[in-house]
């Protein structure tokens, strides 16, 4: 009896939860409002199946329970009973399979008059591409693929010149117009998933999948990868923008070309040492910081990541935090090079100074260290040497009073919390896996025997 009262509540309290809970879909923003039907369907069904079935054996329970004298009846077969079953099962099971099979019919057919655009997945981020003025993406391998061309365009094909190039997580659509994204991985399974589009599909090595939809809310939303791509997997985050055309065309014509990218001219160290002058104040006349006023080391690092970072720094993705008050310090003096070939030139120059080893500040357990920092070379490479391919910089042979001060700006929200900087919201997600101020120094103190 107990049992039976047991399963009753289990029912009621599973379909009150259903429908009182406030976790479920997502608002809808594009044209697949049939997804929804389709999962409303199941859940009916199965909903159904659910409660008949625990009622069922709860009554069960109930009715033939226990009763002195009372003997059980053997019964081997019931083909009545067998024939409603199947039935039942048959109509259950066409209701939650049929509508999805006219839904997938309509995945599959993509519309005539959709525009293309290409998404790029790789361990742990995205990037996208757009055709130029010849509507036509240029062709693309894994053979041509490098630091410099890093979506892998034919430099011989004309179609692939005017590509737009968006070498970023954040990417914007227009709403209003089918879009059809064509889905491109560079090493393993990832899948591109928006949950307000309800449409998602795996990127496979090797092949060209792809989605196609309809936006229709303007707004900003998270893209996610739904398949396990590594331990980064729940860190490969980006952001899509839906807005009004004119808002697109704007934006859209602010990103570069391929051609632009590979007729970008090299940084001059000889121009950059004027622009380095303001730096040397506080980074040193080599580049080998100077913890007194508070600059990190900057020779060794690679040049991709200074660059970006002093990008970040003018477009206020760092330097703005009310708490970093260092970063607020840096952001003027970034603000001195005026364009991206002032970037270049002194990121050159700091290139050309000698790489000398920093003293060390900070004192650990090093064997911890070695086993708590088994994420980081991941993406930071064995030897701490930083990867290009994982967006991660060099920290092996930097300032180590620096590293500290960074993971912890990274756990409290200081770094990488800008909507902007999605690989400073990787770190953050990555840095709350050391706790407390003893891992940081076990860490950082293994990172200075590499």
């Amino acid at each position: 009896m107990v049992f039976a009262i047991a399963l009753i509540i289990l029912i009621i309290g599973s379909v009150a939860f259903h429908f009182l809970s406030p976790w479920y879909l997502t608002p809808l923003a594009s044209n697949w409002d049939t997804i929804d039907y389709t999962i409303d369907i199941t859940f009916w069904v199965t909903g159904i199946v659910f409660v008949a079935i625990n009622g069922f054996l709860a009554w069960c329970v109930y009715k033939y329970r226990y009763k002195e004298g009372r003997k059980a009846d053997y019964e081997p077969e019931n083909k009545k009973l067998e024939v409603w079953l199947t039935a039942i099962t048959a109509v259950g099971v066409a209701a939650m399979l049929a509508p999805g099979l006219f839904v997938w019919g309509q995945f599959v057919q993509v519309p005539e008059d959709a525009w293309e655009m290409e998404v790029v997945g790789q361990q742990w981020h995205w990037t996208y591409r757009f055709p130029g003025a010849d509507g036509q993406l240029g062709a693309a391998s894994p053979e041509f693929m490098s630091e410099d061309n890093p979506f892998g365009i034919n430099p011989d094909d004309p179609a692939g010149q005017d590509d737009k190039l968006i070498y970023d997580p954040v990417v914007h659509i227009p709403s209003g117009k089918p879009m059809h994204a064509l889905l491109r991985a560079k090493d393993v399974l990832h899948n591109f998933t928006v949950p307000q589009f309800r449409v998602k599909m795996d990127l496979v090595p090797g092949l060209v999948t792809y989605v196609w939809l309809t936006p229709t809310v303007n707004g900003t939303y998270d893209i996610l990868c739904e398949e396990l791509c590594g331990v980064g997997h729940y860190t490969m985050r980006g952001r899509i923008t839906v807005e009004d055309q004119a808002d697109f065309d704007v934006w859209l014509a602010q990103q570069p070309t391929f051609a632009d990218t590979q007729a970008e001219l090299p940084g001059d160290p000889i121009a950059g040492q004027a622009s380095y002058a303001v730096c040397a104040a506080c980074h040193g006349f080599q580049g080998e910081g100077n913890v007194a006023m508070n600059g990190p080391k900057l020779t060794g690092q690679s040049a991709w990541y200074l660059e970006r970072q002093l990008k970040a720094y003018k477009r206020g993705h760092r330097g703005t935090h009310a708490q970093d008050t260092y970063g607020q310090q840096m952001a003027p003096m970034v603000a001195t090079l005026i364009d991206e070939q002032s970037i270049n030139n002194v990121v050159a120059y700091i290139r050309s100074l000698p790489d000398e080893p920093p003293q060390h500040t900070v004192q650990g357990d090093v064997a911890n260290g070695a086993e708590l920092a088994e994420g980081c070379v991941v993406c930071h490479g064995d030897a701490g040497e930083g990867r290009h391919y994982t967006n991660a910089p060099r920290y092996a042979g930097m300032s180590d009073w620096y590293l500290v001060r960074q993971l912890k700006n990274f756990q409290s929200g200081v770094r990488g919390t800008h909507p902007e900087d999605k690989y400073g919201e990787q770190m953050g997600f990555m840095s709350k896996q050391l706790y407390g101020d003893d891992a940081i120094n076990d860490v950082v103190a293994y990172i200075n025997t590499l």
